[in-house]
Order: structure tokens, then sequence, then C-alpha cells
């Protein structure tokens, strides 16, 4: 089972955000989320534990033991593997090339749920 840590860890890279990102969602101040993410491994309050999970569109139960069925966005290795390619060919696309392909896809698929 992982910890809490590299969960966030995982979920923050996965999203492509960072601590300061999540900081402005969540209006957790970044020297604390950066007490979750160091060596030490804090884990936060229930109450914390909510925030960065909604802010991340995951479940609390996800964050602490990287497993939930019932999880409002899929980890990684519930992704099918046609999607999966795609993310690793996305990988390898500079960082601001992937900035715009992320911008059509968003507004794709708002306006498919239009």
């Amino acid at each position: 089972m992982n910890s809490f840590r590299e969960n966030l860890r995982s979920e923050l890279d996965f999203q492509g955000l960072t601590v300061k990102e999540l900081s402005a969602k969540t209006g957790i101040i970044k020297g604390t989320l950066d007490n979750y993410l160091g060596v030490r491994a804090s884990i936060p309050p229930a109450d914390i534990a909510v925030k960065i999970a909604q802010a991340l569109n995951v479940s609390v139960e996800y964050l602490v033991t990287g497993k939930d069925e019932k999880s409002k966005s899929p980890t990684f290795s519930q992704i099918n593997p046609e999607t999966k390619s795609i993310l690793t060919d996305l990988d390898s696309i500079p960082q601001n090339i992937q900035k715009t392909i992320k911008n059509l896809i968003h507004q794709t698929a708002e306006s498919l749920q239009n």
C-alpha cells in the first residue's frame, strides 16, 4: 500500500499540477502541502485531506490507500490501453504544446457534454 505522500505526489504528477497550483486551488499554504510531500510525510487532518481530495477530484480513500473503486477520476492503472498510449505520446511532447493540446481536449469534452 502506498503512503498518502506517494499517492498525493502521483496524483499531482498525473494531473500535471504543481504544489503551488494545488495550494491556490485549496487555499492551503504551500509550505503545509510541502510537509505532506516531504521526507517526514506528515498526514493531514481529515478536513485538509478532504480539501485536497476535492481539488484533485479524487476520494480521500484514494489519497490514503491508493485504491478506490468509487473514485471520481481514474488512476493511471484504471485507464484503457488506448488512452495510456496517447498519454505516453503526449508526455514526449514539449510542455508548451501540451498545454495547447490540453485546452483543445477540454474544449472538445465540454462541447460534447452540452
